[in-house]
């Protein structure tokens, strides 16, 4: 059954001074986030408005940005900080307002804070046979101090610190994890690797069985490069609490699934398994599977945490019916999972959450300062 559509009136008032008369832009949830956004008139005089109609637009949440015409000149605040969308809910013919207050690209693209580093721009990954980005972050008292620190590993490193090198399904959305720890209060290492360049490769990488687009994967071979060849460098750099009650390892949508993989796969490493919006539903059976045999091998796990974060509106592919529904398939594996491990376990589901970065960045804190 397909779903009603609504004429929607999109109301565009200008405050700032930059840019008047140049070509205006839309991009958003109507058009899936198109890399090509839609031109819907000029930036008007400051003070005044302009008007664009979408005639079609389906009933739900209707995300919105401007630009001028891309990702990288999309509107800000009026400290010049990234917006996320505004969303509006769409039940009937409608009328909504967004106000242009500045554009990002008239501040620096970086917004890395200066505790992140690059730990190596090339460093080899053996198992995989790659060379990969690894970039770290030093708690702010790290400089000066004695101080040894735990250890957080995380995937999709160019996401996590930098709005320059990052891309979400809504342009350029950053993790935010080092403004995010500098703000907590707590103190704590984290390594970033980068993943591959090609999304087809960093699916092979992240996927541990083969299955449908996928017939060689080496998500083993990559975990085995973390815990043998990049862990013991770091451990030996930098001042780190290298034990398994000090070292973690987060992930999200299949960096998810490979983190349980990993805290499944080695629990005498990670202390700690932070698995957000897993996609399960790539390696469903697999993952049963692999579960129950780990899990029934005896091994002590009662130190053990699996911390694992969902949103409510998650879905495979943006489909709404239950079979899409990657809560569904959380609360399926929690359920069984907390019946047969030893250890401690934590489900955060947030109810507007859907299956993008940004709505993951709050909840780092929770995993790095319990």
């Amino acid at each position: 059954m397909s779903k009603k559509v609504y004429q929607v009136i999109v109301n565009v008032l200008n405050t700032n001074e930059n840019f008047i008369g140049a070509p205006l832009y839309l991009v958003g949830t109507f058009n899936n986030w198109s890399a090509r956004h839609l031109p819907i008139g000029e930036i008007p005089a400051v003070g005044e408005r302009m008007h664009f109609l979408l005639p079609a637009v389906e009933a739900g949440d209707l995300e919105l940005k401007l630009s001028r015409g891309d990702y990288r000149t999309l509107t800000a605040d009026q400290d010049g900080k990234l917006e996320d969308p505004q969303i509006f809910k769409i039940q009937k013919d409608t009328e909504v307002t967004l106000t242009i207050e500045n554009w990002r690209d008239l501040y620096p693209a970086s917004t890395a804070s200066p505790q992140v580093h690059v730990l190596d721009e090339h460093f080899f990954f053996p198992e995989l046979d790659v060379f990969r980005k690894v970039s770290i972050y030093l708690p702010e008292d790290y400089v000066g101090s004695e101080q040894r620190y735990p250890v957080l590993y995380m995937h999709d490193g160019q996401h996590l610190f930098d709005e320059a090198t990052s891309l979400g399904r809504s342009g350029p959305v950053e993790w935010k994890v080092d403004e995010t720890i500098d703000s907590s209060g707590s103190s704590v290492i984290v390594v970033a690797i980068d993943h591959a360049t090609d999304y087809e490769i960093r699916q092979q990488e992240y996927l541990v069985n083969s299955g449908k687009g996928t017939p060689d994967p080496k998500g083993w071979k990559y975990l085995h490069d973390i815990v043998h060849t990049l862990k013991p460098h770091v451990d030996l750099k930098y001042r780190t609490l290298a034990g398994v009650r000090h070292t973690a390892m987060l992930g999200s949508s299949l960096g998810g699934l490979l983190t349980l993989y990993a805290g499944l796969a080695y629990p005498q490493v990670f202390g700690t398994a932070a698995i957000f919006s897993p996609s399960i539903w790539m390696d469903e059976e697999n993952l049963y599977r692999y579960a129950a045999e780990k899990l029934g091998m005896g091994v002590d796990r009662k130190e053990q945490e699996f911390y694992f974060y969902i949103g409510d509106r998650e879905r495979r592919f943006r489909m709404m019916d239950a079979k899409n529904n990657m809560r569904l398939d959380m609360d399926r594996f929690y359920t069984w999972f907390a019946e047969h491990f030893s250890g401690k376990l934590t489900l955060d589901v947030n109810p507007e959450g859907k299956h993008d970065c940004g709505y993951h960045r709050w909840f780092v804190v929770l995993v790095v300062n319990p």
